[in-house]
């Protein structure tokens, strides 16, 4: 049922624009800045594409918008789904397996993230180069079809430390912070605890957030090369030095280290010659 589902939405699509993108491109809070520079081609509402949902989180538009960006042919998910919605890990992961079928041969996610290192702080990037999946539901959970991947998809080489590489070098380049970091991703909704945080950091987490990894999980399933960007927007660790925050705070500084996210991918794709 998922592989005939996937097929109807590839359909539908195909439908309304024959574009090919090369690059699948997740946005994540506050980071819908990139398509307001994009040349659009094509834009059709998430509500429209058969099997897809409807974002909940007031920030994520929740459209597919086709265009170029960097040069390159690209498909962005204006808005992604998050476990913590109510959705499934299938339904959370669906909308990856449709940018797969379209024909993109690189995904590039992008999240914001609390900081549990001393040495990350608010506006930072983050290019993750591994993670610790602490979600209580994994979206290859079920019979698995062949089609679609293999029964146990190795982790090893998950993401490109290749691409992390040149991006780290833009990023000293253009006089930006930037590292790489270990993703812990958690159920959320609400923001962890002191003592979550102080776990986090005990166990190799540079980074939390609520999303990323299933999308992950199920690009390696489809053996689809992975480039993931973390923009920091609060520091979680030393927890005697944490501060309250809300969400719109969050969100804020997420928006204006977003631009320096959307300068690195730039710079990156359009680098690339081959695609």
């Amino acid at each position: 049922m998922l592989y005939e589902n996937i097929q109807e939405a590839v359909e539908y699509i195909t439908t309304i624009t024959d574009f090919k993108p090369t690059y699948g491109i997740i946005l994540g809070t506050g980071l819908a800045g990139l398509v307001d520079n994009m040349e659009i081609v094509e834009t059709i509402e998430y509500e429209e594409i058969p099997h897809f949902l409807s974002p909940t989180v007031e920030t994520h538009r929740g459209k597919l918008i086709f265009g170029h960006f960097g040069g390159q042919a690209v498909v962005v998910m204006a808005g992604r789904f998050h476990y913590y919605e109510g959705y499934s890990m299938k339904e959370v992961t669906f909308p990856v397996r449709v940018l797969k079928f379209l024909g993109i041969k690189r995904l590039i996610i992008s999240n914001i993230s609390g900081s549990t290192s001393p040495h990350i702080f608010p506006g930072d990037l983050v290019f993750i180069n591994d993670h610790i999946n602490l979600q209580p539901e994994n979206p290859l959970r079920g019979i698995n079809d062949d089609r679609l991947g293999p029964r146990f998809p190795e982790m090893l080489k998950t993401y490109d430390r290749a691409m992390n590489q040149v991006a780290l070098d833009i990023a000293m380049e253009k006089g930006i912070r930037a590292h790489e970091g270990v993703y812990v991703a958690l159920q959320g909704p609400n923001l962890e605890t002191p003592a979550e945080y102080n776990y986090l950091h005990r166990i190799g987490g540079d980074v939390v957030g609520m999303s990323t990894v299933p999308e992950v999980i199920v690009a390696r399933h489809m053996d689809l090369p992975i480039f993931v960007v973390s923009v920091v927007s609060n520091k979680c660790y030393p927890t005697e030095n944490i501060e309250s925050t809300t969400v719109e705070e969050i969100i804020a500084i997420a928006t204006e280290a977003g631009v320096k996210m959307q300068l690195i991918i730039k710079e990156l794709i359009g680098g690339e010659e081959g695609t």
